[in-house]
């Protein structure tokens, strides 16, 4: 062979294994473990990476974090996976968590962490590959120091409305208090040991009606453009309302933002409280149940894709000890909510106080006061706009009261069918546009 012919050889084999690595390569670079299935073998769920659609982070679900769980101080919940089952108002493409450790006095460690959309309703199995596991920071497990909180990295799922998903948690080491919002009227589920990434539910033999570390799930959704947040109390949490049947009146409210022609197209959030007041935060450090004006930046203003405010707030102020008996001052503490809101140019719809007479709470006193709070939102001295629940579900013959079929009984919460005309009651047009004017 001549040199010239040994050189033109060597070209060639070097061509060859240059086209070889180029295509390694690219088979490498485009499996983004998007596959829809799962191993039914010990090998763990394959992580989708971060999003390559595009599209708008808004939030599908939020939750409070309203006190620190009684008898959790010591132990917390080491040793056992905790499945939070919440429910959707918009779709996405990806998906993201937020955890929190509030009320924890110590570091909160999870070594593990999932998300997976539900097989149905009320339900701790998850559809079939849906299962993901979640990463912090490119890391499967974070340590969320006492008083703080972390949001996972994004991940590949496909998450439609309506529907329920499982979001898990697993902490090995004692780290009590737990942060949890009570009042779900949700069932979720617990497990002894790491069961993080079990799609079924046998393990989860445990139920729980309250929400545990998780505080929001954002999606990247191409369906919706922004999120509201109903900030409120357990008129907004939905406290009387059918266990696990989503019968909130946010519920309705997303069915109807997200169903009807020319309605905006939002993520609803709902950060309700029960027991909550506009002006006084409740006993502790951090406080429990804390006031809405304590917890507006942290509830309302950090939340993802936020386009307008819902704000129905002040009847437990007037109602729970020391009852407010002025009702300028809960007024003055609603604008500085509506003030808040406007430095980031976001509209603000405020709602009438419902009646409660009848409730054991009753006094005539306490009614004059909430008229009087009523005439100063009626007057549009308040809000951008405003929603007359009061109107809306009061006894025509006593307005002092809930109407009938629209009370569940302890006068003061609304039926299932007094949320839906809530919901109903709403003008899904006042929440577009800019903050108003300054009031």
């Amino acid at each position: 062979m001549t040199k010239r012919h040994g050189y033109a050889l060597l070209a060639a084999v070097l061509a060859v294994i240059v086209v070889i690595s180029a295509a390694i390569y690219l088979g490498v670079s485009t499996d983004d473990g998007s596959q829809d299935t799962i191993s039914a073998g010990p090998r763990s769920p394959r992580n989708s990476a971060a999003p390559a659609s595009a599209g708008t982070w808004v939030g599908t679900w939020a939750a409070s974090p309203a006190a620190a769980e009684p008898n959790t101080h010591r132990n917390g919940f080491a040793g056992r996976s905790i499945r939070n089952v919440v429910h959707t108002s918009v779709g996405g493409d990806s998906a993201r968590i937020t955890l929190s450790n509030l009320y924890g006095q110590q570091p909160l460690s999870i070594t593990h962490a999932s998300i997976a959309v539900a097989v149905g309703s009320n339900n701790p199995a998850a559809a079939p590959g849906t299962l993901r596991r979640l990463a912090f920071n490119g890391n499967t497990s974070v340590v969320i120091p006492a008083g703080q909180q972390v949001m996972s990295d994004a991940v590949r799922l496909r998450v439609p409305h309506d529907v329920d998903l499982l979001v898990t948690t697993f902490s090995p080491t004692p780290s009590g208090p737990v942060t949890f919002h009570p009042h779900a009227r949700q069932v979720s589920y617990i497990a002894e040991g790491d069961r993080t990434e079990d799609p079924n539910g046998a393990a989860y033999t445990q139920q729980s009606t309250s929400w545990r570390y998780l505080s929001a799930v954002d999606v990247l959704s191409n369906e919706s453009n922004g999120t509201v947040v109903v900030f409120g109390d357990s008129l907004t949490d939905g406290i009387s309302s059918t266990m696990g049947a989503n019968a909130r009146w946010t519920d309705t409210l997303a069915d109807r933002l997200r169903d009807e022609s020319g309605a905006p197209r939002y993520g609803v959030v709902n950060e309700g409280i029960s027991g909550n007041r506009v002006l006084s935060d409740g006993n502790g450090t951090p406080a429990d149940n804390p006031s809405g004006l304590s917890r507006f930046d942290r509830d309302v203003l950090d939340r993802s894709g936020i386009k307008a405010v819902v704000v129905a707030l002040g009847v437990n102020d007037i109602l729970r000890n020391p009852h407010q008996n002025n009702p300028d001052r809960i007024v003055e503490g609603l604008r500085e909510l509506t003030r808040q809101a406007h430095t980031r140019g976001l509209r603000v719809v405020g709602a009438t106080l419902m009646p409660f007479g009848g409730h054991r709470g009753y006094e005539p006193g306490l009614e004059n006061v909430r008229q009087g709070v009523n005439e100063q939102i009626r007057d549009g001295k308040v809000f951008d706009e405003f929603v007359d629940f009061d109107r809306a579900l009061r006894d025509p013959y006593d307005p002092r009261k809930l109407r009938g079929e629209y009370d569940s009984g302890d006068h003061l919460h609304p039926s299932d069918s007094g949320y839906r005309k809530m919901a109903e009651t709403f003008n899904l047009t006042h929440l577009r546009g800019s903050a108003a004017a300054e009031l």
